[in-house]
């Protein structure tokens, strides 16, 4: 059997709007708007989005499905099309911004389950003492002298979200090498749009910043902290930033 996609044929005002409307998701698709393996919006935000109603977003989605262009499962909607991943684990390191630039440095990460610094907790709304999954960063240079070093403190409603950092709590006792770098490509996975708040800050008497990184979600909830402190005279500090799809 031959399956057909919206962009197999031209598409006219005589084409049932929900054709149409596949025809755009799957131009999103394409292009990149949506990534591959990515959650889609639910069905509420994507007629919002193309003006439309949920039956036909439904209509839509099945055209899509019967092309093989989606999958649904339990937690919605996913887009097929093959390609690499939103983060593709040989271009990021995590946190974001802590990636080394000198020769010869030395990276070493780890995950532990913690109490979280007394001012992550009180971000992330965690209790005093309640423990956490904390991963730890830390990079050196070739003559040993320690250049940057991160911690991220993840909330309650992160490890329940996101399967992937949910698993990581049986293997965080701090010795093993960390495996957290597609962690916000988990996330989004997870149906969760990502907010980052980044506070830049000079250490008194060094030459060292420190950035604070706040990641939330659509619902306002804290999903992560980061300190990252690095040397300014040496560092470039890298950001990489994915803009939400338009809602």
């Amino acid at each position: 059997m031959v399956r057909t996609t919206p962009h197999d044929r031209p598409l006219t005002e005589a084409q049932p709007l929900y054709w149409r409307i596949a025809d755009q998701l799957l131009g999103e698709l394409r292009d990149g708007t949506i990534s591959p393996g990515e959650r889609l919006p639910a069905e509420r935000r994507l007629a919002v989005h193309f003006g439309v109603s949920r039956e036909t977003v439904r209509q839509a989605l099945e055209v899509l499905r019967h092309s093989g262009l989606v999958t649904t499962d339990r937690r919605g909607s996913h887009a097929t099309l093959s390609g690499p991943p939103v983060e593709t684990p040989s271009a990021l390191t995590f946190p974001v911004g802590a990636r080394s630039t000198a020769p010869g440095a030395v990276d070493r990460a780890t995950v532990i389950w913690e109490p979280p610094p007394p001012d992550h907790a009180e971000a992330l709304g965690l209790a005093p003492h309640r423990p956490t999954l904390v991963h730890r960063y830390e990079s050196a240079d070739a003559g040993g002298q320690g250049r940057r070093t991160a911690v991220t403190s993840f909330s309650a409603v992160a490890l329940a979200e996101v399967a992937e950092l949910a698993r990581c709590r049986d293997r965080a006792d701090g010795t093993g090498a960390a495996q957290l770098r597609r962690a916000y490509d988990w996330m989004r996975r997870a149906g969760l749009a990502l907010h980052h708040r980044d506070t830049i800050t000079r250490l008194p008497a060094t030459p060292s910043v420190r950035v604070t990184r706040r990641v939330h979600d659509q619902y306002a909830r804290p999903l992560e902290i980061t300190d990252l402190v690095m040397d300014a005279q040496q560092d470039a500090l890298v950001y990489e930033f994915t803009l939400p799809a338009a809602v």
